[in-house]
């Protein structure tokens, strides 16, 4: 069911004890109830590093990246990566020699419906939902502030959104994102290739 969504907040968490740490972000919102982001979640396998975003009324979403590159991240990347919401599959496209933030954005597509992922800055970025027929379509603007035990995500949704809608936006504030910025495209073009030569030698 679509629906008005008031601006919330969701605040920074981290629990455990090294190697098992868990951390990411919780909150509450008015429509949706109480949210969780893990990220990563604690690592069952050694080539895998998962973030999940799960609670109230949104399907669980899962962003996953696999791979002998996975051993050392921090978070997952937009690199062979998995997404999922409920219990389909999310397909994702992006131009990755793109000049500017629209061009290098991410295009999604789940349950029939199209969606553009696009930096504003390294702390900030917005999902919009396009329009069809039936619907004026939805924009979702997700944004970091604060430091430490302070930091916190602020979500702010134009339109009317439905979970699905927020599992999508609130599943990259586990992701790495720096490939959708100018300066961490540069550095993602060097990490890929980093990437090439470790399998090739694996």
């Amino acid at each position: 069911m679509h629906t008005t969504v008031t601006p919330f907040v969701l605040h920074a968490w981290k629990e455990g004890r090294r190697p098992a740490v868990r951390s990411g972000w919780r909150g509450v919102s008015p429509e949706f109830g109480e949210i969780t982001l893990t990220c990563p979640l604690t690592r069952t396998a050694h080539q895998a590093v998962v973030s999940e975003a799960r609670g109230g009324l949104i399907p669980t979403a899962t962003f996953e990246s696999r791979g002998i590159h996975a051993e050392n991240l921090r978070l997952p990347t937009l690199n062979r990566a998995t997404l999922r919401v409920g219990d389909r599959l999310v397909r994702m496209t992006r131009n990755r020699w793109g000049a500017t933030l629209e061009q290098r954005a991410v295009m999604l597509g789940h349950a029939g419906d199209r969606y553009r992922l696009a930096a504003v800055d390294g702390r900030g970025y917005v999902l919009t939902r396009a329009a069809d027929d039936e619907d004026p379509g939805v924009t979702v603007r997700v944004r970091e502030s604060g430091r430490g035990a302070g930091r916190h995500l602020s979500v702010h949704v134009t339109g009317r959104a439905e979970g699905g809608d927020m599992a999508l936006a609130l599943i990259f504030a586990g992701v790495d994102r720096s490939a959708l910025t100018r300066v961490g495209a540069v550095r993602s073009g060097v990490r890929r290739a980093v990437e090439l030569w470790a399998d090739a030698n694996a």
